[in-house]
Formats: structure tokens, sequence, C-alpha cells
């Protein structure tokens, strides 16, 4: 894979819709702790989210709720109580599930959903009845 210092690093982007790309940006730096990659004029924006990135591009379409942004993070407890101090709406609280993964919910201020994980055991599938772990 060719590298482009104007594109992001990663092999998956998701791009989210939102009116105000800047505005969005401001909220998900306070609320979620990403960082501004690259702004693009106004209207598109990468952004970073520990090792990985996603767009915010402009638009009015409002979200469906049938994707869900998920996103790594290191303490679900601390992560969620700063998403909600900056105005995230709680779907979930952090819960603990048979899969090592700590995960919580979270819908920011225009309709997106976001969920967030942090591993706290290494289980492998066919202990928590997942199915068949195949590594490539």
């Amino acid at each position: 894979m060719r590298f482009n210092r104007s594109a992001p690093p990663c092999p998956v982007i998701p791009v989210l819709i939102y009116p105000d790309p800047s505005a969005a940006a401001d909220w998900l730096s306070k609320a979620f702790g990403f960082t501004v990659r690259l702004r693009i004029a106004n209207h598109r924006i990468q952004m970073k989210a520990g090792d990985g990135c996603f767009t915010i591009a402009e638009g009015n379409v409002k979200p469906n709720n049938s994707q869900h942004v998920q996103v790594r993070i290191e303490d679900a407890e601390e992560h969620c109580e700063r998403a909600r101090k900056n105005g995230a709406v709680i779907l979930n609280e952090p819960k603990d599930h048979p899969y090592g993964e700590r995960q919580y919910n979270a819908q920011d201020f225009h309709g997106h959903r976001w969920d967030f994980t942090e591993t706290f055991a290494d289980v492998a599938p066919e202990e928590w009845s997942g199915g068949e772990f195949h590594l490539e």
C-alpha cells in the first residue's frame, strides 16, 4: 500500500456527516478525546481516534443508526464520564462482557451512535461460546 500524507493511514475510514464539521470536530474532541488530523477548508475534517481514524464531512443527512462506530479505549469508566460531562447521551453504562471487553454506548449531539470498548482480559472465543476463531 502506498503512503500519502494527505490521506489517513487507516485501511478503513468511516465518514460521518454533520451540518457543521468544525463544530462537530470541536465537540468530538472535548467529549470523546479525538484529535484533528487535517482540516480541508470548512467541509471535511480528518480525525484521529487512537490508532484509528474517521472523516467528518459536511451535509444535512440525519443519522439513522444503521451503523455504529466502535472505538478502542483504555478506561471505559473515565471515558464515559468525560463523554457525559461534555453532553453525550449515554445509552448504556460501561459493562463487563464474558468475551473480555468492558463496553459502553453513547450518542453524540447530532445523533451518531458510538460504541467504546476497553479490553480487560484475553478470552478465547470458545470460552464464551463465541464460535470458531480463525487467525489469518
